[in-house]
């Protein structure tokens, strides 16, 4: 996506671990008008696949996915990275590693806001090496829901986890993949 390339070359920031801060747009502060054209985006991509849910994690991936799932008219359930007080009875859980964050999170998602009868699409801000879409993936296949697809904001292609998940033939589609980073800019590979 044009658009989200552009915002990503004119205020992202690389840091330094293979790190891509954008924070003043997509994360911390949320440019809506470029959310809701992403959400158009890949509501388009998906429209015929009859979406009843779309599935994050918290906290980053909530707005891309409330955007997505507004265009789709749906609801978006995100996955808590722990128990708390106010979720209770069943629970789906999968474990997956932050690479942001460098730890350990259990994905929860309480068992009645997914189904079987759910044809769920997967969101999330990036896709670095996998493990947090695979956690999610983990958590539609234990409700025995439909996986619709996956649709992440940024990828991070050299870090191979977008390619892991086509050839298991996941349904992904990344609206921007970062081809490499770092010192001389940020370049895109064209096809994803």
């Amino acid at each position: 996506m044009e658009l989200l390339e552009k915002k990503i070359i004119e205020k992202g920031v690389v840091l330094p671990g293979g790190v891509l801060k954008v924070g003043s747009f997509l994360n911390n502060q949320i440019d809506v008008e470029l959310l809701s054209a992403m959400g158009e985006e890949v509501a388009v991509r998906f429209k015929d696949k009859n979406v009843t849910k779309v599935l994050t994690v918290e906290a980053s991936g909530i707005p891309f996915a409330c955007f997505i799932a507004q265009k789709l008219q749906c609801f978006a359930v995100f996955a808590k990275k722990s128990k708390s007080i106010n979720v209770e009875g069943e629970l789906y859980q999968a474990d997956c590693y932050s690479f942001t964050h460098k730890t350990l999170n259990k994905l929860i998602v309480p068992k009645e806001y997914l189904s079987e009868n759910d044809v769920v699409l997967i969101a999330d801000d990036f896709l670095a090496r996998g493990e947090v879409v695979n956690a999610l993936i983990s958590i539609v296949r234990q409700a025995g829901a439909t996986l619709a697809g996956v649709s992440v904001a940024i990828e991070k292609g050299f870090q191979n986890g977008g390619d892991e998940l086509r050839k298991q033939g996941v349904d992904l589609y990344s609206l921007a993949v970062v081809k490499e980073m770092g010192e001389d800019g940020i370049k895109f590979r064209s096809e994803n």
